[in-house]
């Protein structure tokens, strides 16, 4: 197999494997095999991650992120991958730090480097509903769904180490009332100020430390719900603070989210 550069990232503990296919096109099909994305992002026999994002060629923006989960089905959107592809892209000189565009699957986003981190804008929430065809159990206090890009299914609650996550977790995700199915959020406060979030992610089927539109989610339905007001900073499973700020344009509720997007490190991929 010819050997193919990549990059490992991390966005808060949610991990990525990146390639520029930009000046290869054989290489964005390859890479977007769901075949190849499942054997990539495999601990111990592949590069393990919990997707595999691919910066392409755009005819109108800086470039374009096209997102694979690790089961290797397409995501419209992933907040943590957003961050990172801004923060690769500034450092392979494809983009401004001070501003840049690109496409996904779910809109156009508009990013910038701030402060020495990224920070993204996102496309407004729709579908901001309550939950009521969920039953719901002992903890959970409200429930709520909004789409941030995708779909997300948000749980308040007061204990995130007391949640039957890897119970609850599958049962939430592929609920009937859910019709595309959705990420499952649970946010509580956090010791010592701010919220804290633990996330059951599509495509990954399990628990993952970071969802940069899942904590989007929450901050959007907490501030529905009343309980914070346009800036949210939340704790990820790993310790990492993702932040999430909104503003109102009209009717329309426009969030931006900041947090990490970190070069792990860069290699070859050889054998799979």
């Amino acid at each position: 197999m010819k050997a193919m550069k990549f990059w490992k990232m991390s966005g808060s503990g949610n991990d990525f494997v990146f390639v520029d296919a930009r000046a290869d096109r054989s290489a964005g099909v390859k890479w977007s095999s769901p075949e190849f994305v499942r054997e990539v992002c495999t601990p111990h026999t592949g590069v393990g991650a919990d997707g595999v994002a691919i910066l392409e060629v755009d005819a109108t923006q800086d470039f374009r992120l096209r997102y694979f989960n690790r089961d290797g089905s397409l995501g419209e959107l992933c907040g943590n991958a957003s961050l990172c592809a801004t923060r690769l892209a500034v450092e392979l000189g494809m983009a401004n730090a001070e501003g840049l565009t690109f496409q996904t699957d779910a809109g156009v986003i508009i990013a910038r480097i701030r402060d020495g981190a990224p920070e993204i804008d996102l496309q407004p929430p729709t579908g901001l509903i309550p939950a009521t065809a969920i039953p719901r159990q002992a903890g959970e206090e409200r429930l709520g769904f909004v789409d941030s890009g995708v779909p997300h299914l948000v749980i308040r609650t007061t204990d995130l180490d007391a949640i039957p996550l890897q119970a609850r977790g599958p049962e939430l995700r592929h609920h009937p009332s859910l019709k595309a199915g959705a990420n499952v959020n649970w946010v509580a406060p956090a010791s010592g100020g701010g919220w804290a979030m633990r996330t059951y992610e599509r495509g990954v089927e399990a628990e993952t430390l970071a969802c940069g539109t899942g904590a989007v989610a929450c901050a959007v339905l907490l501030q529905a719900w009343g309980e914070t007001a346009s800036q949210t900073a939340i704790r990820t499973r790993s310790g990492r603070i993702l932040t999430v700020t909104t503003r109102q344009a009209g009717d329309r509720l426009l969030p931006s989210l900041s947090g990490e997007g970190r070069i792990v490190f860069e290699g070859l991929l050889r054998e799979l």
